[in-house]
């Protein structure tokens, strides 16, 4: 039963790890854009819910639903004031860039909020579920669940939509599309706004059940290239293996090892895996 219960709540975790990363690759597999703030997205997003909360009082799904419009917009002005420009430049302005952004999201947080740590007001989700002996806290199922669901939808988006094929008919050949009739800076902004949106909306989820702080994009942003590399650049369908994969040994090892050493072995098997197969798990080579 503890084992069942340690990867349930693995499970869960991982989903949440599934859904912000697959806006990583979603951008890195489409523009081969590197994008370093995207950690600082995730936590951007913790803070617009938190916003949300103590000045409107309202739900969890209200607050989810105005921080994925808002960090939609977002996405989409960064691609056109930002992204644009620095994808004519070298990989090395694209990487500084988007350093860049990632510091200056941080520092503004900083400024407004200081170091202080957080949490969301009136404890917007709380309590357990008690299914058979299996101890579920509210704010990891509800979170679970909802990332799950939207990463599958993302990635039905992309493979059973016209606007999924026009987004990926562009990641393969630009000038092509454009020959079919197709605006790749539209869709490339489109790209961009769907995985701030995938970013914010996971933030939002983690906030009901992990504290605030400007330095949190740190550590996100190291799983989420750790997903992405460990599922296959480009790949949603591997980003959500590789979440849940990942969820299972960080919640496993806390348990069975320590707490301080669950990092350790998630990066030591993706070193090892990517030894075997450097493309990932549903990479192409």
């Amino acid at each position: 039963m503890i084992f069942l219960q340690v990867a349930v709540n693995g499970l869960l975790l991982g989903a949440v790890y599934a859904l912000f990363s697959s806006g990583l690759t979603l951008v890195w597999g489409m523009m081969n854009v590197v994008n370093f703030a995207h950690g600082d997205f995730v936590m951007l997003g913790m803070y617009v819910a938190y916003l949300t909360v103590l000045i409107l009082h309202v739900g969890p799904l209200t607050f989810t639903t105005l921080t994925a419009v808002l960090m939609f917009l977002l996405g989409a002005v960064v691609y056109y004031m930002l992204i644009r420009k620095v994808m004519r430049g070298p990989m090395l302005a694209q990487i500084l860039s988007t350093f860049g952004l990632a510091l200056l999201i941080r520092y503004t947080i900083f400024w407004f909020f200081s170091a202080t740590f957080l949490t969301l007001p009136g404890s917007v989700l709380s309590g357990t579920v008690n299914l058979e002996g299996l101890l579920f806290g509210i704010p990891q199922l509800v979170a679970g669940i909802i990332a799950m669901i939207l990463t599958i939808g993302m990635h039905l988006l992309l493979t059973r939509t016209t606007i999924g094929s026009q987004i990926l008919a562009v990641s393969e050949d630009r000038k092509a599309a454009m020959l079919m009739g197709i605006r790749p800076d539209r869709m490339q902004a489109l790209a961009w706004g769907l995985a701030s949106a995938s970013a914010g909306i996971a933030g939002a989820l983690i906030a009901t059940f992990y504290y605030l702080t400007p330095t949190v994009g740190e550590f996100l942003v190291l799983i989420a290239f750790v997903v992405v590399c460990f599922g296959g650049f480009g790949s949603v369908p591997g980003a959500m293996l590789a979440g849940l994969i990942i969820g299972l040994i960080e919640s496993g090892s806390a348990y069975y090892i320590g707490a301080v050493y669950k990092d350790v072995a998630v990066y030591a098997l993706f070193v090892a895996i990517l030894w075997v197969r450097p493309q990932g798990l549903m990479g192409t080579s």
